[in-house]
């Protein structure tokens, strides 16, 4: 079987509509790729044309404006991606985000594995403390690492005996 090369040819309101879909900032990549094939094809170019410029295979090139001419631009979009679904909502992560500036106002210091267990014992949310930090980074919080130091809970008569007994044995030395 021989299939005919795809001839795309758009609408005044396709056009538009292209160019819309095209300037949307939450627009996957790969529906974007896909959308500019369409576009290209759309002035004229060729497949082959369509497939150099772009940096793609003629087949794959072919196989979108298909599934355009077949489905419009809602046959463009990604598919859903499998696996099972996430375990946490976004009211999760607010109301931890809502106790981590409480706790930060506080001067409370957070680990990664308590903040999961936190999420595990008020909210019933299992994430790994490796997840969190990647989503907890997505919604801009940034952190280091804290010293360890028991310096705040030094007796200052029992460090200046230790600096005369130092002091001492110096010179000896």
């Amino acid at each position: 079987m021989v299939m005919k090369p795809p001839r795309v040819e758009l609408s005044p309101a396709q056009v538009t509509q292209l160019r819309r879909r095209l300037r949307a900032r939450d627009l996957a990549p790969n529906e974007r790729v896909r959308l500019e094939r369409v576009r290209l094809a759309a002035q004229g170019r060729t497949a082959p044309e369509v497939a150099l410029v772009l940096e793609k295979h003629v087949v794959t090139v072919r196989g979108a404006l298909h599934r355009f001419l077949d489905g419009g631009f809602e046959a463009l979009a990604d598919a859903p991606r499998p696996g099972r679904p996430p375990r946490w909502e976004r009211e999760d992560l607010d109301a931890l985000e809502d106790m981590l500036d409480a706790s930060a106002a506080e001067g409370r210091i957070w680990t990664l594995p308590a903040l999961a267990e936190w999420l595990r014992r008020e909210r019933g949310v299992d994430l790994d403390s490796s997840w969190l930090s990647v989503l907890l980074h997505r919604d801009g919080f940034r952190w280091k690492r804290t010293r360890d130091s028991i310096r705040h809970q030094a007796d200052p008569a029992l460090q200046a005996a230790a600096w005369e007994r130092l002091e001492g044995l110096r010179l000896y030395g």
